[in-house]
């Protein structure tokens, strides 16, 4: 959720590794591991939401496993730099900020 703020917009190699790593797995959880998957996605605010109506398959665990473990390595890399462009982040400086939600 929210912008990475590493870089202007449309030059953001942080926001659009997470973007790319993010869509990549909703879509190979739908094609590959034929999970039903309700995406809600708002661009302006650089937020995807997903939610599965059912109880996941083994693949789709072990797709989430490895967008999670993705996620943790581009948070480690750049989660907690100083951003250029903090006054335009309101998170401290932070690029962004990994949180998962079990619910």
């Amino acid at each position: 959720m929210g912008h990475a703020g590493f870089g202007q917009s449309g030059n953001d190699i942080v926001c659009a590794a997470i973007s790319v790593l993010v869509i990549n797995t909703l879509n190979s959880i739908e094609k590959l591991a034929m999970e039903n998957v309700i995406t809600k996605s708002d661009e302006r605010e650089g937020c995807i939401e997903c939610h599965f109506p059912d109880e996941i398959n083994d693949q789709t665990k072990l797709l989430m496993d490895s967008m999670v473990m993705g996620l943790k390595e581009i948070e480690k890399n750049y989660g907690g730099k100083k951003s250029p462009f903090a006054s335009k982040n309101p998170k401290k400086g932070r690029y962004f900020e990994l949180i998962i939600k079990e619910v």
